[in-house]
Order: C-alpha cells, then sequence, then structure tokens
C-alpha cells in the first residue's frame, strides 16, 4: 500500500536541494570558531549560509540560529530586554514552556515598554492567520516587544515585520533540529556568552544551517494554489473556517466520528494526519487551541488536521476528498 503523508505542519519530508547542502556541510567538519584555516573556512561557509536565509526570508535584521523553534522561543522570551511576557491564547505549547509565567493577553491586559507580546503567524491547528504586522504597528506606539513564532508561515509567506521572529526548518523541507530567532537588533537582548555573537551556548550545526539555507531557497511546491483552492473547496461544509486561513493547513470536522477514530481509520488506509499539533495528538483531551478559539467541545472532538507540504501531490489530495467523502 502506498502512503500518503498528510502532515506537514508537524515536519516535511528533507528536501533534495538541503539533503545536498548538508552532505556539503559534513565535509566542512571544523568548528566555525576556531582560529585555523579549517575553522576559518567552517566559519566563512556560516556566514554565508546566515546571509542566505536572511535573503531567503526578507529579513534586515539579525539571525541567531538554534537547535529548533522550542529554543529560539526560549531565548526570545527568556533574554528579552523587558520584565513582563504576555502571549496570545491560541499559540503552541512551546511557547509555554518558554514563558511558564506570561500573562494570556485579554482585552484589559495592558501593554507597555516593559513587555514582550508573544502571538504567532499562523496558527498550526487551524491554519488561521494572525495580522501581526498591522498589530506590531499598534504596539509600537506602546514601545512593547512583539515576538512572533513563524514556525508555520517561514518559506510560506512573506514574514510580518516585527521585533522577534521564530523559524524552524523541518517545518518547510530542511533538517530536523535547527532553526533560527531573527532580531531587528542584538540590542534586544541580553547576551549570554557563548557562539552566535554571545547570545547563545553550543557549536553551530553547520550541516543542518546549510540545509536550512538551502531548503528556504528551493520553495516550489508540487500543487499549485489553484489546486489547494480546488482541494478546500472539495471538502466545503467540513472544513473548520476561523479567519483568514492558509491553504496549506486545513481543520476538517467529521459528522460523527471522533478524532480518535478517523485517525485510526486513516491511517489503516494509508493516510498520516493528526489531531491538532504533533506534541498533544496522542492525547484525549480537547485541544487547548480549539477551546481558545471558542470551537465547542462536541465539533473540537470530532476534528483533525490535514496539513499540505512541499511533495504532496494533487493526486494525492484527490485520493484523500475520495476516502473522506467514504467515511459515513
Amino acid at each position: 500500500m502506498t502512503r500518503i503523508y498528510l502532515d506537514h505542519a508537524a515536519t516535511s519530508p528533507l528536501r533534495p536541494q538541503a539533503r545536498a547542502a548538508m552532505e556539503q556541510g559534513l565535509a566542512i567538519w571544523a568548528n566555525p570558531s576556531s582560529p585555523h584555516a579549517e575553522g576559518r573556512k567552517a566559519k566563512a561557509a556560516l556566514e554565508e549560509a546566515r546571509e542566505r536565509v536572511k535573503e531567503a526570508l526578507g529579513w534586515a535584521g539579525e539571525v541567531i540560529f538554534t537547535s529548533g523553534a522550542s529554543e529560539a522561543l526560549a531565548l526570545g522570551l527568556g533574554r528579552a530586554r523587558a520584565s513582563r511576557r504576555v502571549v496570545s491564547a491560541v499559540e503552541h505549547d512551546a511557547v509555554f514552556r518558554a514563558a511558564p509565567d506570561a500573562q494570556v493577553y485579554a482585552e484589559d491586559v495592558a501593554l507597555d515598554g516593559d513587555t514582550v507580546f508573544a502571538v504567532q503567524h499562523v496558527n498550526p491547528e487551524t491554519g488561521t492567520i494572525n495580522p501581526v504586522e498591522d498589530m506590531a504597528r499598534v504596539l509600537g506606539e506602546t514601545g512593547a516587544l512583539v515576538l512572533s513564532d513563524c514556525s508555520q508561515s517561514a518559506g510560506k509567506l512573506a514574514l510580518p515585520q516585527v521585533d522577534m521572529a521564530v523559524v524552524s526548518a523541518h517545518k518547510f523541507g530542511g533538517p530536523i533540529g535547527v532553526g533560527a530567532l531573527l532580531l531587528r537588533d542584538f540590542a534586544l537582548l541580553e547576551p549570554m556568552g557563548g557562539h552566535e555573537r554571545g547570545y547563545r551556548a553550543g557549536t553551530e550545526n553547520l550541516p543542518a544551517i546549510m540545509g536550512m539555507a538551502a531548503a528556504l531557497e528551493s520553495g516550489d511546491w508540487a500543487t499549485s494554489m489553484a489546486e489547494r483552492a480546488e482541494f478546500r473547496a472539495a471538502l466545503a461544509g467540513d472544513v473548520l473556517e476561523l479567519g483568514e486561513q492558509v491553504d496549506y493547513i486545513t481543520a476538517l470536522t467529521h459528522p460523527t466520528m471522533s478524532a480518535q477514530a478517523l485517525l485510526i481509520r486513516l491511517d489503516a488506509m494509508g493516510f498520516a494526519v493528526s489531531a491538532g499539533s504533533a506534541c498533544s495528538s496522542g492525547t484525549l483531551k480537547k485541544s487547548r487551541v480549539l477551546d481558545a478559539f471558542g470551537v465547542d467541545d462536541d465539533q473540537a472532538r470530532r476534528t483533525i488536521r490535514v496539513s499540505l507540504g512541499w511533495n504532496t501531490s494533487a493526486a494525492e489530495l484527490e485520493a484523500f476528498v475520495a476516502v473522506w467523502r467514504g467515511l459515513r
């Protein structure tokens, strides 16, 4: 049986261009911080990859390479020059782990120049797009810093212009275990010593960083925007519509079957999908995100996530639609 993978919001397979770049990086085996010729060669490759990442993302500020989005969030929220952390209610669990004492934003929560406000660009469970750049423009008048988790938008949408942004390579066809914290200016963070201009500890993973740069530069998808629109249109009536949404993450609600039953049935039929984000899809608890969006308990219990990636084909989407329609 040929399986069809539709869980790219959890992780996407490595692009061949990224694999080739990683192989080149493995041949540059020296530590980029070493002063000898081998180290200088590795350092040059690291800095070239940094500039490529900035150019591919359209980012004019600074880039700190990390082990992934979780570490980038921990750096941005943990070391920002501000004493208060406020986060939106629909953030990924990694945000709450990075800022366990953060306030959840509500209309009566004041934001000021001593605040870091975390708000995601694209929600990983529903595909909802937040107007982050507009929010940052308004909050700029208060002096609050805006950090946006762009794990689900980097390499797919233009990044919002914010103070800090978080990206994760394995969401867009780069390797697992590498990401970045993008900053408007290093002065936003308290330094900690070590590597990455003194703002992150640990030797840089040069092969993975080179793979990340190559993946960002290889932005082609197997499906067109029109084909992805046709996919969502074919599922009309079952799509959970929550504001403006991307075309590569779709939350689907079945009329009667629970999400857990759907995952089992679809997996047995050769389809890999999920219920919510990967870190919580194995639980039976209601999604905290769907609860924050106001989705009622019964509907949330019957909702799964289908997410597309760079190598998803139109034929695979047609096959899923046929199977989904038969699950009645």
